[in-house]
């Protein structure tokens, strides 16, 4: 599936966990949609746990081994995550989300026909309403920047790539609504209810791309994964068109992480400076 730049298969897989790439020092998944990327007051099912007492059984570990939340996704996000599993690749891996050297790209399923150049620039000021958990246009909100280039139109729907430059809560769903395309699904942001067939709530928005510099090895590595299993049929799109458009998310990521690194405001890292955990915002980069 793709370039052989890419790490894009599943080399083990057990229920919720489906592994591409894993050593002493890191583990990179395809994480579901409708689980949650680490536990909360809920106790539904999430896939840090999972992950831990999968391997602590497969390494013959008492209890449950160390694996470190770097970055997280939304519940009803799905794709690529990457965690930790020593402390000090988790320290590397959180200092590279900090200097923006994670490259991140996302697949979008945005209502309507998207009809921009390849790398067009979003940019909005957001605030966020912490009782209804939902962002809108403020004045005096944060920036958001973010990077959109239109993949495939099925007459309905628009398969986009999004790139954060800016790491805020929900920013590429609201951004996306605020240029009038809302994600496939995402009624919080004015798009059109989705219910998959087994109850859940589909949201058309996936991590398809992450690249990162290896803890230890310090060699690139770029995991992609395209939508598949049961929630393929919902984003309309032969594989192909998915596959297809890694090269193109690796550029438009690689362009959001050097417009990052060239910012002298202070605005791109400024969620994460205010941090203690070094993990990334709600949604790994504001998704």
């Amino acid at each position: 599936m793709g370039d052989s730049n890419f790490i894009t298969d599943i080399i083990y897989e057990n229920g919720p966990v489906k592994v591409l790439y894993e050593d002493n020092h890191i583990i990179a998944v395809e994480k579901p949609a409708g689980i949650l990327s680490q536990g909360d007051d809920s106790g539904a099912e999430d896939l840090l746990t999972l992950i831990k007492k999968d391997v602590a059984k497969r390494k013959n570990k008492p209890g449950d081994a160390f694996i470190g939340l770097v970055h997280r996704l939304d519940r009803n996000t799905g794709g690529v995550m990457v965690f930790a599993k020593t402390s000090k690749a988790a320290a590397r891996l959180s200092e590279q989300l900090r200097g923006k050297q994670l490259k991140k790209c996302y697949f979008a399923l945005a209502e309507g026909r998207l009809d921009v150049p390849e790398g067009t620039v979003l940019r909005d000021r957001l605030s966020k309403d912490e009782k209804s958990n939902r962002v809108f246009r403020s004045r005096d909100g944060r920036e958001c920047v973010l990077l959109v280039s239109p993949l495939a139109f099925d007459g309905k729907y628009t398969l986009t790539a999004a790139s954060p430059v800016t790491g805020r809560t929900h920013q590429i769903r609201a951004q996306l609504a605020l240029a009038g395309h809302p994600l496939a699904g995402d009624t919080k942001y004015g798009g059109r209810e989705i219910v998959k067939r087994d109850g859940e709530v589909f949201l058309g928005l996936w991590s398809g791309l992450l690249s990162l510099r290896h803890p230890v090895k310090q060699e690139q590595m770029t995991f992609a994964r395209c939508p598949g299993g049961r929630d393929a049929g919902y984003w309309g799109f032969d594989g192909k068109v998915f596959s297809d458009s890694l090269a193109k998310m690796q550029a438009l990521a690689g362009i959001a992480a050097e417009d990052d690194s060239k910012r002298t405001d202070g605005i791109a890292a400024e969620d994460d400076s205010k941090r203690t955990d070094g993990i990334a915002a709600e949604g790994d980069g504001g998704i």
